[in-house]
């Protein structure tokens, strides 16, 4: 039978396993523990008994970390953050173990959700100078996707990781086909056009005098994941939308999706393995769903643009496309190291508590 202190360590732990690289949440967590052990605007009987005392604060506290570690701060939903204090994740009884034996340890419990931040870091940082010699000769869409699929530490970040390879090919074709798309009004509604030519003209870009207006097609990635994109991935000013679904899905999963995009075309992005799923299960969509396009073929026209017919105009700009998006969406911190050692963590004693580990 574990004692509380373990109990409350395996949640802990459950808790950073779940998470991606940006580790919002267990930051979260760390930064109640810091404020509760030197800035002493929470005690250890608030954090048992008066959740509302932290709740939304410690939001802010530990966006200001993330948005000095990495640049970045959670734009998920409220209902999503608070979760973080429900029986499944860290709820106030765990926290005040957590937050008396990080108190007894000078910060112990902090420290060692820092090392973990530090860990999924230095495989960031892995992958980014991977990409980073990457060439049209060398890249191996497959074994980079792959690394997110071995390495436990970054397996959670393996969505946004199908997002930007789906991304980084979809612009660049679209934007190398020079695709053009051609917005008008109908003769006979010139009329109408003249009654609401201010709305015309603010919103559709068209006017009496000029009835036609032609732009380049583009491909818009949706950004953070959150409640209110309802799935959407990204969006393409000529019509689609598309989704990248990475994860296996059960059939009721998968019917979400009918309830869950606005949306007239909608193009899936899947494994080859789920591919009949959502054949079987979209069918109710009908012509909502333009394409179901497959990994094999993403790896298959990755080849195509790198090593292809046409690699020499295609190739170096999928490739900073790609390694963009990657630093876009997985920064790495350059201040870790000086954050670590202003807070003193290098110079947290060795002890018995289960929370202390070697640098």
């Amino acid at each position: 039978m574990p004692t509380p202190l373990e109990f409350s360590k395996k949640k802990l732990d459950i808790l950073i396993q779940k998470q991606r690289v940006d580790m919002y949440k267990p930051i979260q967590i760390a930064e109640i523990l810091y404020h509760a052990r030197t800035q002493k605007d929470l005690t250890l009987e608030d954090l048992k008994s008066n959740l509302e005392s932290y709740r939304n604060i410690s939001k802010k506290w530990r966006d200001n970390i993330t948005l000095r570690l990495v640049g970045h701060f959670s734009t998920s939903s409220q209902k999503y953050q608070d979760n973080l204090f429900e029986a499944n994740a860290i709820p106030p009884d765990v926290l005040y173990i957590l937050a008396d034996e990080n108190q007894k340890y000078k910060g112990v419990v902090e420290r060692y959700i820092y090392q973990q931040f530090r860990e999924r870091q230095k495989r960031i940082l892995r992958l980014a100078k991977l990409l980073d010699n990457a060439s049209t000769s060398n890249f191996k869409l497959q074994s980079f996707l792959n690394e997110f699929i071995t390495d436990k530490g970054i397996r959670r970040s393996i969505d946004k990781a199908y997002e930007i390879v789906v991304y980084a090919l979809f612009d660049t074709l679209v934007k190398h086909l020079r695709v053009q798309i051609t917005l008008s009004t109908d003769n006979s509604k010139i009329q109408l056009l003249q009654e609401f030519e201010e709305f015309a003209k603010a919103v559709l870009g068209i006017d009496s005098k000029t009835p036609r207006l032609i732009i380049g097609a583009k491909v818009y990635r949706a950004g953070a994941t959150n409640a209110a994109d309802r799935g959407l991935d990204m969006w393409a000013n000529f019509g689609p939308v598309v989704q990248v679904k990475h994860l296996s899905l059960s059939e009721d999963l998968a019917e979400d999706i009918s309830d869950s995009v606005d949306a007239d075309r909608i193009v899936i992005v899947c494994k080859d393995a789920e591919r009949m799923t959502y054949e079987r299960v979209l069918k109710q969509l009908g012509q909502r769903v333009q394409a179901i396009i497959v990994e094999s073929q993403l790896v298959q026209w990755y080849e195509k643009a790198l090593r292809g017919k046409y690699s020499s105009e295609l190739g170096n700009d999928l490739l900073n496309c790609l390694k963009q998006e990657f630093k876009n969406e997985f920064p790495y911190s350059d201040s870790f190291e000086d954050f670590y050692k202003e807070r003193e963590y290098d110079k947290v004693p060795k002890s018995n508590s289960i929370f202390w580990q070697a640098d």
